[in-house]
């Protein structure tokens, strides 16, 4: 998913030279980012999300003490162009298809097909999907939480669903449970409340970057542990 968090996520790893496949259903990136809340345009972030717009040379201004606002186009456009410049790669019209799993259920990367074939009538959909292998997928496709509901339907995990708003709650319990979810599998920004059942957030982003960066941070650590295993 190639939302707010996805985007960190893959910043920063790439940022670590690491390689890094963003997939996204949709022919742009971004997610709601662009748009902020009720179609405004504008986005808010809590303290301590603006050093991540100072670090984006985004734009933003106070409107009351630990609250700032940007322009949602601007901190979006900024932090593509972050991400590209580390080095992370998309696949655009791209939908998750389902999990590949190894030995013990360990997640070990992603089937995709064409987003369109989803459109197509069931007779011509035909067009075989094809599998993805990584040694970690990120779970970025916000209430969706689409990979780990394909586990769920497996049986191999479960998700509890997010609850109503309450956004200075959720902000706060998204950046705590980011994190692994599953054997090769992490979980961040809003795929996080679907999974624990914290409060949905509303138009705030600040908890979407903080998430996204400790997706990074989380993956690393699996990966340095990997290492030495």
């Amino acid at each position: 998913g190639a939302g707010p968090a996805g985007l960190m996520a893959g910043r920063d790893l790439a940022r670590h030279r690491l390689k890094v496949l963003i997939v996204e259903r949709n022919n742009y990136l971004g997610g709601g980012f662009w748009i902020g809340g009720y179609l405004m345009n504008k986005v808010t972030f809590r303290a301590p999300a603006q050093e991540v717009l100072d670090e984006l040379r985004v734009p933003y201004e106070k409107a009351v003490e630990g609250l700032y606002v940007a322009d949602g186009p601007h901190a979006c456009s900024k932090l593509i162009a972050a991400a590209c410049d580390a080095g992370v790669k998309f696949a655009n019209l791209t939908m998750f298809d389902d999990a590949v799993l190894r030995e013990n259920n360990r997640v070990a990367g992603a089937v995709v097909n064409w987003t369109p074939v989803s459109a197509m009538p069931r007779e011509i959909t035909c067009v075989d999907p094809i599998a993805l292998e990584c040694r970690i997928v990120v779970d970025a496709t916000g209430h969706d939480a689409t990979v780990c509901r394909k586990l769920e339907e497996r049986g191999i995990m479960k998700t509890v669903g997010f609850g109503a708003m309450w956004v200075e709650r959720s902000e706060d319990l998204v950046v705590e449970h980011t994190g692994e979810v599953h054997p090769g599998l992490v979980a961040c920004g809003m795929a996080v409340t679907t999974v624990y059942g914290l409060p949905r957030m509303g138009p705030t982003f600040g908890a979407m970057l903080l998430s996204g960066k400790r997706a990074a941070q989380v993956t690393m650590e699996l990966l340095e542990r990997e290492k030495v295993a």
